[in-house]
C-alpha cells in the first residue's frame, strides 16, 4: 500500500463477546485502551467467527481460508491444513518482516514455527513459573478449562499468564526485536476463556456492580430449543448454574477483559517510548465470543450473536492515514480478510487462493464486499450451518430440521424466531436458498440435490447426557483451587 514498512501487530482475545467493547459494553467496565483504539481506527461492526472455536478461527487467520476450505471445523484438525500452504508469518517474512508470536496459538504441532522466526506459547509460561517454584499448573480441576465458575486467581497479577505474555511482548519491542527491520507480532491472550478466575483487582472490581442478567430467546426454552442446544446445556451442567451464581461469573468475565485491556496499556507504552505507535498497525480481535448464561447455555458453539460476533478494530498508523479514526464500518467480515488485509499493507504478495478480502481494498471501493458471512457448527452432535449479512441470520439445525431466523436490526440480542412469521416469509426464503446454493455448504456436504443436509437424531436422554458429563464439572457453588 505504501513504500514505507510499518510495524504490524495483531492482537487477539479468547472467547471475547462484541458486546464488551465501545457503546455496546456495560457503562461500569473500565476498557481505555481498547476504546483509544476505537477512536483512532476502523471498527468493523458486523464481524463474525465463522466455526466459532479456538482451531478454525486461528487457521482461518493464519491462512485467509474460510474452514470449510481447509477441512478445519473442529478443534481437531491442525497439522494438514497448516503444512500445505504460506502462513501469515509467511508472506511477512517475505515481505522483509521478522516475525514472532507470543501467547495462545492452538494449533499444532505445538512446536512447529509455522512460518514465524519464534514462537513463545502458554507451555513456555508453564515451565518458567515451575522453575521459580510457583505451584501454577495449566488446569484447574473440571472440564478441560471449560468451566464458567468464578473463582479468585491463586497467583497475583504479574504472574499470570495475562501479564507473561505481555512482558514478552515489551521485551521484544524493547530489547529483543532487530531496529533495522520492521516487524509482525501476534499477541495472542488465552482470556477471557473459561476458567474465569482473575487475580486482585479485577476479581472483585464488578462484583458490586448491577450487572444485567441473561436474556432468554422465546426460542431457547426446553419446549422450543433445538435438540442440540438443549443437549449441550444438559449435558454440561449449563442449566444448573443460579442466577447468583452466573452474575458473580460475568463480573469475572468482565474483570478478565479489563486485565487485558491494563496490559494492552503496557505494550502501548513501550511502542510509545520508542516513538513507534505512531507507526504501527494494530489490529485487534477475538476468535469466538462466549454465551454467559443467554439462552440458557454458556461457552459457544452454536451460531447466535453470543458466540459468533466479535470484536474487530483495524488502527491504522497515523503516519500512513490519520482521518478513518472512530469510523464505523458495517459490512460483513471474518478472520479470513486478516491475511489479506495485513500482507497488502505490509507489501507482500497475497495468494490469490485466499478466502478472505482485503477490507482496504473494499472500503476504498476497489473490491466489493461479501453479501454474507457463512457459519457452520460441527462439532460432532451440534451440527448446524446458517449465514449472515449483519442485519438478517438463518440458522439450519441438521438433527430435528429445526430453522431460525432473526432480524438482528430490530432484535440483536435474538429474543424472537421469526422463522414462521409471514412477514418475513421471502426474507426466509432468499437466505435459505443462497445458503442451499453456496459453495460452503455444498463442501461441507450440507447441502444436496438443491436441500439443506439432515442427520439421524441421537435419541438419547436426558439421563444418559447428566450421567456422562465431562469428569468433574461442578454444578453447584464450591470453592475451587484455580492453579493458573
Amino acid at each position: 500500500m505504501a513504500d514505507k514498512k510499518y510495524n504490524i501487530i495483531l492482537i487477539t482475545t479468547d472467547q471475547q463477546r462484541y458486546d464488551t467493547i465501545g457503546d455496546l459494553a456495560p457503562d461500569y467496565m473500565r476498557m481505555p485502551h481498547t476504546q483509544y483504539l476505537i477512536n483512532q481506527g476502523i471498527s468493523y461492526t458486523n464481524a463474525y467467527s465463522q466455526c466459532p472455536l479456538c482451531v478454525p478461527a486461528r487457521i482461518s487467520i493464519m491462512n485467509g481460508k474460510f474452514p470449510h476450505t481447509t477441512g478445519a471445523t473442529t478443534n481437531c484438525e491442525t497439522t494438514d491444513v497448516m503444512g500445505t500452504r504460506d502462513t501469515l508469518p509467511d508472506l511477512m517474512r517475505q515481505a522483509g518482516y521478522q516475525t514472532i508470536a507470543i501467547g495462545k496459538m492452538h494449533f499444532g504441532p505445538q512446536r512447529a514455527k509455522h512460518g514465524f522466526d519464534e514462537m513463545i506459547i502458554p507451555d513456555d509460561y508453564f515451565r518458567e513459573m515451575q522453575r521459580s517454584g510457583s505451584m501454577i499448573q495449566p488446569m484447574r480441576h473440571g472440564m478441560g478449562q471449560n468451566e464458567i465458575y468464578p473463582a479468585l486467581s491463586t497467583v497475583p497479577e504479574a504472574m499470570t499468564m495475562t501479564s507473561w505474555i505481555s512482558e514478552k511482548c515489551v521485551e521484544y519491542i524493547r530489547d529483543r526485536r532487530d531496529p533495522s527491520q520492521p516487524f509482525f507480532m501476534w499477541c495472542s491472550y488465552s482470556k477471557p476463556h473459561p476458567p474465569f478466575d482473575p487475580p486482585e483487582p479485577y476479581y472483585s472490581m464488578y462484583r458490586n456492580e448491577d450487572i444485567a442478567e441473561p436474556v432468554f430467546g422465546d426460542w431457547s426454552d426446553d419446549e422450543h430449543a433445538p435438540l442440540a442446544f438443549k443437549r449441550l446445556r444438559q449435558m454440561w451442567g449449563y442449566d444448573k448454574i443460579s442466577p447468583k451464581i452466573m452474575k458473580e461469573a460475568k463480573a469475572a468475565y468482565y474483570g478478565l477483559l479489563t486485565q487485558i485491556d491494563y496490559n494492552m496499556g503496557r505494550i502501548f507504552s513501550a511502542l510509545q517510548d520508542f516513538d513507534m505507535l505512531k507507526d504501527t498497525l494494530i489490529l485487534f480481535t477475538s476468535d469466538h465470543g462466549e454465551y454467559l448464561g443467554d439462552h440458557h447455555t454458556a461457552a459457544k458453539f452454536f451460531l447466535h450473536q453470543p458466540s459468533t460476533h466479535v470484536p474487530f478494530i483495524l488502527r491504522l498508523p497515523p503516519t500512513l492515514n490519520d482521518t478513518l479514526g472512530g469510523t464505523k464500518v458495517d459490512i460483513p467480515v471474518t478472520h479470513a480478510d486478516i491475511l489479506p488485509t495485513l500482507v497488502k499493507l505490509a507489501g507482500g504478495e497475497v495468494p490469490k487462493d485466499v478466502d478472505g478480502q482485503d477490507l482496504l481494498a473494499v472500503l476504498e471501493k476497489k473490491q466489493e464486499p461479501r453479501k454474507y458471512v457463512e457459519m457452520v457448527s460441527e462439532m460432532g452432535m451440534l451440527e448446524s450451518i446458517g449465514l449472515t449479512d449483519g442485519k438478517m441470520k438463518y440458522i439450519w439445525y441438521m438433527e430435528d430440521q429445526c430453522e431460525q431466523l432473526f432480524d438482528l436490526e430490530k432484535d440483536p440480542m435474538e429474543l424472537k424466531n421469526i422463522v414462521h412469521d409471514p412477514a418475513y416469509a421471502a426474507i426466509k426464503e432468499e437466505l435459505k436458498q443462497d445458503l442451499i446454493n453456496s459453495e460452503y455448504s455444498k463442501k461441507l456436504g450440507h447441502s444436496k440435490d438443491g436441500k439443506l443436509a439432515t442427520i439421524p437424531p441421537l435419541n438419547d436422554g436426558e439421563r444418559h447426557r447428566r450421567a456422562h458429563p465431562w469428569p468433574g464439572y461442578h454444578t453447584e457453588y464450591c470453592n475451587i483451587d484455580v492453579k493458573h
